[in-house]
């Protein structure tokens, strides 16, 4: 073998092998991580990747998901020109046509919608990626329609809206400067292994912690000084019975109560009703347990908290769940305070960056006036109010019955029909659909049913203005051409925007005109900076911060103050909704007899995320059939072993999966991971097991009945 020979072997860059190092991002998670990779690039194909040294993010990791881009970006399935449907919605027969066809085809379907029943009918709706969300938005209100909506319907808003109640913003945990650290379904060994390198240190230099989760994950095995294992969605009961002994043995900061706080006294009446005689009832955890959280929390007087969106969220209780976990913060001091939770605003795509920019200006400034309220509107009133876009969970039903006005065109980018509880129902609804257009990289189970397919790029295929929490920024370069026929989801838009002569000049401009104007120019930063630079640069001067800045300036709440009695809600009578943090049982009502077990789809595993990596072979041969995790103890009384069938069924359905009996899950639980088509979790659950707050589904609390098939 020559030197050549085994320097191309090896895959090492140079002029001689023609292989080249090329810097880019992962937007496999999206928009959180956003991690820097090194794609090792010959012949325009990507033979190799590895983590980018020196980047925010990742610092040269990559975790198995971030592994798997290259095996993703050349996927089988890849979409590679623009489809027109030619057989029957979801049978996946397409024939190939230009941008120029496609592009006509869109705008004759969306207007026909429009001139027929009004532009309320089109609904534009966002999945993954995230990265062109702002263009989308702008895109459906130059059209005339309210009806702008995402995947963040069932996906992180919720836990912000708690935060608009509570505190007029959200607030991130400081910490390095903490005491303890109140880990509530905190699991960032499954997704964010950043933040699980930085726990482990922190660890280390004598952060204590209490996790809190349903399931025994590693951190509850690494990380815990205590830990505790409430029954799913029973959360809120349990912080508030750790309120009342903080409250009941005077744990409490009550001049930082009387100076910042509304609503203490009903709350702590309210949160009284949790107690010694019915804790364990509730939740399944020990009331000694329950005291010795309070007095954890007592003898670290600087406590931050990870308040998991999802695992506290995807309840029909949820966002008062959130909201009963954020008051420990409150009622001890631990809001607006070093060593706890400090405020930070978003800056960009829900990410705190440390600057201010005019995104909210960007979204909202050509919102359409005098036009009919966007989908479940009237269902999730506080929804609409906090967040004013389509409740994409309600969709399928204003489809399907066409109240309170018809929808009938859906204009989607990245639209995952499993990821809708009853998932069935969603798939039926596209059925009806006069026009539908999905956009993606690959051919999903989703897209089989649009009438028009449109061909997306990948993070490597494309750039991408990425800002980080460190305030730090990045304006990605292709790593590759486009696959085929494929253009960036901002392009798209900016392109179909010309085409149909959209009145939104500044849209029609495009993405860069957007991020210079509206992010970058107050920062005297320009894009071709942070296109020249090999990492992510700082952007934004570090900000000085005193305890109780933001108290004492008031917060934007109606208050001024941390409300634990939502003066938003307070004012709404009519909309039959709690001031304060209250607790109910999060089950449906099937019959506890007849389906005595809960099951939960939402549960993260190392190797996934939904269904977006089911398709990759090296990700999937980690779990390549649907597979349920129980206790080991239920699987003894039901004589399962590992491997054998059995059958989880609902009130929606059933579905037949293999089993692995686990000491990490209690008794009683089923976890189903989600997103296969063989075996779609989601399938199982209602559709109107909602949160009446958020609109969330309850994807981790439906009642369900397990039997070994035969």
């Amino acid at each position: 073998m020559t030197e050549l020979e085994r320097k191309l072997k090896a895959k090492i860059p140079g002029p001689d092998t023609g292989i080249e190092v090329r810097r880019t991002l992962c937007d496999i998670c999206s928009p959180g991580m956003h991690c820097g990779v090194a794609a090792y690039v010959k012949d325009g194909e990507v033979i190799k990747i590895e983590g980018l040294d020196g980047h925010p993010s990742n610092d040269g990791r990559l975790c198995t998901k971030g592994l798997s881009n290259r095996q993703y970006i050349y996927r089988e399935d890849r979409i590679r020109t623009p489809l027109r449907r030619i057989g029957k919605r979801g049978e996946g027969k397409f024939q190939a046509i230009s941008w120029e066809e496609a592009y006509a085809a869109i705008a004759e379907g969306l207007n026909k919608a429009k001139e027929q029943y009004g532009p309320e009918s089109v609904a534009f709706y966002s999945g993954y990626s995230k990265w062109y969300r702002q263009m989308l938005r702008r895109f459906a209100y130059a059209f005339g329609s309210p009806n702008y909506g995402c995947e963040s319907s069932a996906c992180y808003t919720a836990a912000f809206m708690a935060w608009k109640v509570a505190a007029g913003e959200q607030g991130n945990p400081d910490m390095e400067r903490s005491d303890l650290f109140l880990g509530w379904a905190f699991n960032p060994f499954y997704s964010s292994y950043m933040g699980a390198k930085r726990a482990m240190e922190l660890k280390e230099r004598g952060l204590k912690f209490l996790i809190v989760d349903t399931r025994r994950t590693p951190a509850s095995e690494k990380l815990a000084d205590l830990f505790l294992q409430p029954r799913t969605g029973t959360d809120g009961a349990l912080a508030l019975a750790i309120a009342n002994v903080l409250i009941q043995r005077g744990w409490i900061d009550r001049p930082y109560i009387e100076k910042y706080v509304y609503g203490f006294e009903e709350y702590a009446a309210y949160a009284a009703g949790f107690h010694e005689e019915n804790i364990e009832a509730l939740t399944g955890v020990p009331y000694e347990q329950v005291e010795a959280a309070a007095r954890l929390i007592h003898q670290n007087p600087r406590v931050s908290c990870n308040e998991s969106s999802a695992p506290l969220c995807h309840h029909r209780n949820g966002l008062q769940n959130y909201r009963a976990v954020m008051s420990l913060l409150a009622i001890t001091g631990n809001f607006d305070r070093t060593g706890g939770q400090l405020l930070t605003p978003h800056s960009y795509m829900h990410v705190s960056c440390g600057f201010a920019s005019r995104e909210e200006e960007y979204l909202y400034e050509t919102r359409p006036k005098d036009v009919k309220e966007p989908v479940g509107a009237p269902r999730f009133p506080l929804w609409n109010h906090l967040e004013g876009e389509m409740q994409a969970m309600d969709m399928p039903r204003q489809i399907l019955e066409g109240t309170p006005y018809p929808l009938r065109a859906v204009f989607a980018l990245g639209l995952n029909g499993r990821m809708f509880p009853n998932s069935g129902k969603l798939f039926r609804a596209l059925e009806t659909l006069d026009f539908f257009v999905d956009t993606d990289l690959f051919l999903t189970d989703t897209a089989k049913y649009a009438d028009i397919v449109l061909p997306a790029c990948s993070s490597f295929e494309r750039g991408e203005f990425k800002p980080y929490g460190s305030g730090t920024a990045w304006y990605t370069s292709p790593a590759i051409a486009p696959l085929g026929e494929a253009r960036s989801d901002t392009d798209i838009l900016t392109g179909l925007a010309r085409y149909m002569d959209l009145p939104d000049e500044t849209l029609q401009k495009g993405y860069d005109y957007f991020v210079q104007t509206y992010i970058l120019d107050d920062l005297g930063v320009t894009i071709d900076q942070l296109k020249a630079a090999e990492l992510p640069i700082p952007i934004a001067p570090k900000q000085s911060y005193s305890d109780h800045q933001e108290l004492d300036k008031g917060l934007k709440t109606p208050t001024g103050k941390f409300e634990l009695k939502s003066a938003i809600i307070e004012q709404h009578p009519d909309w039959g909704l709690d001031p304060l943090p209250t607790y109910r049982d999060p089950l449906d009502g099937a019959d506890p007899e007849a389906y005595p077990f809960t099951l939960t789809s939402g549960s993260r595993i190392p190797h996934a995320i939904h269904s977006r990596i089911h398709g990759v072979p090296a990700n999937r041969s980690l779990r390549p059939k649907p597979t349920a995790d129980m206790s080991r103890e239920d699987c003894l009384r039901l004589g399962l072993k590992e491997g054998d069938r059995i059958v989880i069924s609902t009130l929606r359905g059933s579905v037949t999966v293999l089993v692995h009996p686990t000491d990490s899950v209690p008794a009683g639980l089923v976890n189903l991971y989600h997103g296969y088509s063989e075996a779609d979790a989601n399938s199982l659950l209602d559709e109107d097991h909602l949160d009446p707050y958020s609109g969330f589904p309850a994807y981790r609390s439906t009642r369900c009945a397990v039997r070994k098939e035969g």
